[in-house]
C-alpha cells in the first residue's frame, strides 16, 4: 500500500510539475501587432511622415532583415540608407539582395506618399552596393488626390504552403507582367526548366544547409522565443515560418541556435523544401539588364509591384533564391531556364484558397530613423 501511495503521489507530482510548466512557458506565436507608434521621438516626425515610413519599411527582405535606414534631413526629405548590421555576408556577400530590398522599400514609399497626397521624386546617391547612402527622396504636396490604396502593401505576406497545382490562368498572367513581360518570366510545372529548378532549389538548399557560415547565419536571425520576436521585432519567426501547434511550442521552449547547427535540423529544413517545391503552378523569374546599383534598385522595385498584385488574385509567391545564391547551382542557371539576363528573384507560385494574415515583424519607424 505505501508502495501504491508513493506512486501515486509522486505522478502526481509529476503531472503537476508538468502543468504547471505548460502554463508558464511561452505558447504563443509572435505576430506583427496592430500599428500604433507615439508620436514622439528625435527628430519628430508628422503623422503622415510617419505612416509612409512605416508602411515603406512593409517590404520583404532575406531572413527578414529589414536593411534600411533613413537618415532625417528636414520634414519630407530623407535619404534611405543601407544599414550594414543587417546584412548578410554568407548568403550575399555582394550585398545585391539588400539593394533589392531596398528597391522594394522605395516602392512602397513611393506608393504610400501617393496615398497621402505628395509626389515622389528620388535622386540616386550610391555607386556601389556597400555605400551608406543609397538614395536621396524628396516629397512634396500633391495638386490632386492620388487613385490608391495602401491596403496590399498592409496585406503583403509570403505564403510558403498550400499552393495548387493549376496553371496561371492567361488573365492572371498577363495582370501579374503587365509591361514588364522583358522581365519577368513565367515557367509552367509542366516543363522540362520548371523540373530542373525544382531540383536544383533542393541541391542549392542542402549545399547551403551544410555551409557552416550560412547555416550560422541564418540561425542568427532565427527568433524561436516570443520575447525574441519582440525585442528584435525582424527575422524568422515561427509564424512567419508557418509552424505552430505543439512542433511551434517545442521550438519556442527547448531549441536554440546550436541546435539549428545539428545535422537533424539541417535535414529536417532539406526535406521541408522539397515538399514545397512539388506544390506549385510554376515559378516566376525577375530578371535585370545588369548589376548596377541603378538596375537593382528598379528590379526590387519591380518585385514589389509583382508582390503587391498577386493577392487579389488568391495567387501566392516565395521567394527561394538559393540557386543564385550559391555559385555551383548558380552556374547553369540562364542557360538552363533560357534566360539570358542576369537573375535576381526566383519565385515558386500558385494559386491558394485562404490567404493568412501577415504576420512578419516590423521594427518601429523610431527604430530605423537616424539623423
Amino acid at each position: 500500500m505505501r508502495r501504491r501511495k508513493f506512486i501515486i503521489l509522486g505522478g502526481t507530482a509529476v503531472v503537476i510539475a508538468g502543468v504547471t510548466y505548460y502554463l508558464s512557458s511561452d505558447k504563443t506565436n509572435a505576430v506583427r501587432p496592430v500599428h500604433h507608434e507615439a508620436t514622439t521621438g528625435t527628430p519628430p516626425l508628422t503623422k503622415a511622415e510617419r505612416e509612409i515610413l512605416y508602411l515603406a519599411s512593409l517590404a520583404p527582405s532575406g531572413h527578414n532583415t529589414q536593411p534600411w535606414l533613413v537618415k532625417y534631413i528636414e520634414p519630407f526629405h530623407w535619404v534611405i540608407c543601407n544599414d550594414k548590421t543587417k546584412w548578410l555576408s554568407a548568403v550575399d556577400p555582394t550585398q545585391r539582395e539588400t539593394i533589392l530590398s531596398i528597391g522594394a522599400f522605395l516602392q512602397n514609399l513611393e506608393y504610400a506618399a501617393k496615398f497621402y497626397g505628395f509626389q515622389y521624386s528620388s535622386m540616386q546617391l550610391a555607386l556601389t552596393n556597400q555605400d551608406e547612402e543609397i538614395v536621396d527622396v524628396t516629397l512634396t504636396k500633391a495638386p490632386t488626390a492620388a487613385n490608391l490604396t495602401i491596403d496590399a502593401i498592409k496585406l503583403r505576406r509570403t505564403v510558403r504552403s498550400g499552393y495548387q497545382s493549376e496553371a496561371l490562368k492567361k488573365e492572371d498572367l498577363s495582370y501579374l507582367i503587365e509591361n514588364e513581360a522583358d522581365f519577368i518570366h513565367y515557367i509552367p510545372n509542366d516543363s522540362k526548366e520548371h523540373r530542373w529548378l525544382n531540383e536544383q532549389t533542393i541541391e542549392a538548399n542542402r549545399l547551403q544547409s551544410y555551409r557552416d557560415d550560412a547555416q550560422g547565419e541564418l540561425a542568427d536571425w532565427i527568433r524561436f522565443s516570443s520575447e525574441d520576436a519582440r525585442t528584435h521585432a525582424d527575422g524568422l519567426t515561427l509564424a512567419g515560418m508557418e509552424i505552430d501547434g505543439i512542433p511551434a511550442w517545442i521550438l519556442r521552449n527547448f531549441y536554440k541556435k546550436a541546435d539549428i547547427m545539428k545535422n537533424k535540423f539541417r535535414e529536417q529544413s532539406i526535406d521541408k523544401v522539397a515538399k514545397q517545391v512539388k506544390q506549385s503552378a510554376g515559378w516566376l523569374i525577375i530578371s535585370s539588364n545588369d548589376y548596377t546599383v541603378k538596375n537593382l534598385l528598379e528590379t526590387g522595385q519591380r518585385m514589389q509591384r509583382l508582390f503587391l498584385k498577386v493577392r487579389s488574385k488568391n495567387i501566392a509567391i516565395h521567394p527561394m533564391t538559393q540557386i543564385i545564391e550559391e555559385p555551383s547551382t548558380n552556374k547553369a542557371l540562364s542557360a538552363s531556364i533560357g534566360v539570358q539576363q542576369p537573375i535576381q528573384f526566383i519565385l515558386r507560385t500558385g494559386y491558394i484558397t485562404d490567404y493568412p494574415a501577415p504576420v512578419t515583424l516590423r521594427r518601429s519607424v523610431n527604430r530605423f530613423l537616424i539623423t
